[in-house]
Order: C-alpha cells, then structure tokens, then sequence
C-alpha cells in the first residue's frame, strides 16, 4: 500500500490583491495626479511634467501595478524599469522628491482602506522615491551607483 502524501498549496496574496486590484491602482494613481495639479507644494513636480497627464497616468498605473504584484504590463510593454535612468532628464533632489511624496501619502490614505497594506507600501515607496533622487550630492552616486 502506497502512502499518499498530501500536497499543501499555499497562495500568497500580493498587495496588489489586498488593496483592491486595478480598480484601486487607478483610483490611487488619479489621486496622486490629482493632488500634483492642486498643491502648491507640488508645483516644480508638475512642471516637470507635459500639460495631458493621460499617457502619464497609464505608465504609472502599469508600473505600480506590476510592483505591487499585479499583472506585468509594465515591463512587457517598456521592458526593465531603471527608473532613476528613466528619470535622468529631470533633476530629482529632495524637494522633488518630498513633493512626490506628499502626492503619494495622500493619495494613499484616501484610496487605500487596509492600514497594514498601505504602512507596507508606504516604506517600500518612500524609499524607492528616496533612491530616485540624481542630483549632485546625493548619497546613492557617492556609492559609485547610477541606474
């Protein structure tokens, strides 16, 4: 007599599912833009940016759709991020990038209801936008790291 053995499938809920999906990402991402064109303290940030925000949203809802574990429309449409690369054309330094964040933060506690998710996303984020930063002085090139 053969011993079955049982198989446990374990299925590893992303944050992209424990916030709500793509009805969740886009709500976010039109909130973070939202926020941009209304806050005077993000107001270099938006400049940075062309006048219709539409092609901008959609590479933005793709990206962190992917990086919360979504569907990777991201990469199969732009390839590899290297964000800070992506990004080299605009100087990022910390005013930069606490505008952004403060976009973000906001949005993210508007559209995001479980606390634990956002409190997650919220340090991967802040230190993603941290590392995008690419003016001089900043401490990722003084490590020899550019992309």
């Amino acid at each position: 007599m053969e011993k079955l053995q049982a198989l446990t499938t374990i299925r590893i809920v992303t944050l992209y599912e424990r916030i709500g999906g793509e009805q969740t990402v886009d709500c976010l991402v039109e909130s973070f833009y939202s926020r941009m064109n209304s806050l005077a303290d993000a107001s270099t940030i938006r400049a940075m940016h062309g006048s219709d925000l539409g092609p901008t949203k959609t590479v933005l809802k793709q990206y962190l759709g992917e990086w919360l574990g979504g569907p990777k429309l991201y990469s199969a449409e732009k390839g590899d991020p290297r964000l800070r690369k992506r990004h080299l054309h605009v100087a990022i330094g910390e005013a930069e990038r606490d505008a952004w964040l403060l976009c973000m933060r906001g949005a993210m506690d508007e559209v995001i209801a479980d606390a634990q998710a956002r409190h997650e996303i919220w340090g991967q984020i802040a230190k993603l936008a941290d590392w995008m930063r690419n003016t001089a002085g900043n401490p990722h090139d003084s490590r020899g790291s550019h992309a």
